[in-house]
């Protein structure tokens, strides 16, 4: 994996607000940045990346079985007691997954580490499913790469594909963001462009004009009924809003399902590594209440934090098992804190302990690779890289492609 300095587009900023790409910069600073590219070789892209990210989504499905069998685990996720059942419900009836994306630390040369999985609402998707993929093909036809260089990025053909296998043709969807967020309505709109691909009926609503009728049936804008709800909303946030009460009653099916909660719930990492101690992919993760509880026959594994207490005491990660944009995470080395994130909106949540993965560093810069689940298969990637080590909402999304 290399980082090579390229050319820029000569007009691409009139493109993205041509087809609605109003967040390529933002905050004052670029979001898209197209003055460099990373290279990744197909063995690096095939070997390191795709296999092992749909291998990682078999052994989250094991994860959520486990999970959902387990009070005393649904308790460390901190799910709402009221609506474990619709989440257990979820899973037993299969309620269908789109999308999700994992985060990787990954140095083209060791096997990459899980840092987290966005399984419910992650974004990027418009600038990783089509934005970087145009810029590939007009850098093909400038000659700033040569012919036959690709990219790993079959996302948005895989979501139709998933669609038309879900749904039936001219079924109708409903897909609900919080109004006046660019990045979010860029996410929906690229969902919504993928289900009118594959033959369906796409509406979309903002979150906070969706009603409940009088029989307890969900409603757009139009007074439409929801059968189906694509919602980018995370369900730790749902499942404490009012309208949680109305979900198991109103017929709709929910996109991502219920289950997902336990999915892109930072506690899924000390779940995965107690299932799969020592796999390659994984990082020693820990609930930190657990290492904090001294009574006996209780908490973590003894032994299996004895075997990973001196990766841990070289360098861990605490973070929240619910955050976003790394919030309320903090870095350690040698038991100083040595990086942490000045955005403490999630440190009211429990915490997880994780083994600290050292990001590459490029120009300044530690790049990040997000692993697109379409389905229950991996279909491609993209790259953020920020300045600091903890990835947050200043991060840049960077154009790949495969060296021919």
């Amino acid at each position: 994996m290399k980082k090579i300095t390229l050319p820029e587009r000569a007009h691409w900023r009139d493109h993205a607000k041509d087809v609605g790409f109003t967040f390529a910069d933002m905050h004052g600073e670029p979001y898209w940045d197209e003055t460099s590219a990373y290279a990744f070789t197909l063995e690096q892209i095939e070997t390191d990346l795709e296999d092992p990210s749909t291998a990682l989504h078999d052994m989250c499905r094991e994860a959520v079985a486990e999970i959902i069998a387990s009070e005393r685990l649904m308790e460390k996720l901190a799910i709402p007691e009221a609506h474990r059942d619709l989440v257990a419900e979820s899973w037993k009836r299969d309620d269908p997954e789109i999308y999700g994306r994992f985060d990787f630390a990954y140095d083209g040369q060791t096997p990459a580490k899980l840092l987290e999985y966005n399984a419910d609402t992650p974004t990027s998707l418009y600038e990783g499913a089509a934005f970087q993929w145009q810029w590939l093909e007009d850098q093909l036809d400038a000659g700033v790469l040569p012919e036959g260089t690709d990219q790993f990025n079959g996302i948005h053909e895989a979501l139709v594909a998933r669609f038309a296998e879900v749904f039936e043709k001219d079924s109708d969807l409903h897909f609900t963001a919080v109004a006046g967020n660019p990045e979010d309505y860029g996410t929906v709109e690229a969902m919504g462009w993928a289900a009118r691909e594959a033959g369906l009926g796409a509406h979309y609503c903002d979150l906070d004009k969706i009603a409940l009728s009088e029989d307890g049936q969900f409603l757009d804008d139009e007074d439409r009924r929801i059968a189906v709800l694509f919602k980018l909303y995370p369900w730790e946030d749902l499942l404490r809003d009012d309208y949680a009460n109305h979900i198991d009653g109103s017929g709709c099916l929910f996109l991502e399902p219920a289950w997902k909660a336990l999915l892109s719930n930072k506690g899924l990492l000390p779940v995965l590594w107690e299932m799969f101690e020592g796999h390659p992919n994984l990082l020693p993760a820990f609930f930190e209440a657990d290492l904090n509880d001294t009574r006996p026959g209780s908490g973590a594994s003894a032994a299996a934090f004895a075997r990973a207490e001196a990766q841990l005491d070289a360098g861990h990660v605490r973070k929240p098992i619910l955050s976003r944009e790394g919030a309320s995470v903090s870095i350690f080395k040698s038991g100083q804190v040595v990086e942490e994130s000045k955005n403490t909106d999630y440190s009211e949540h429990p915490r997880i302990i994780q083994a600290y993965a050292q990001l590459p560093q490029f120009d300044g810069f530690h790049p990040v690779v997000g692993a697109w689940i379409i389905g229950q298969a991996c279909a491609g990637i993209g790259m953020r890289e920020d300045r600091s080590r903890i990835t947050q909402d200043l991060s840049r999304f960077k154009p790949h492609f495969i060296v021919a």
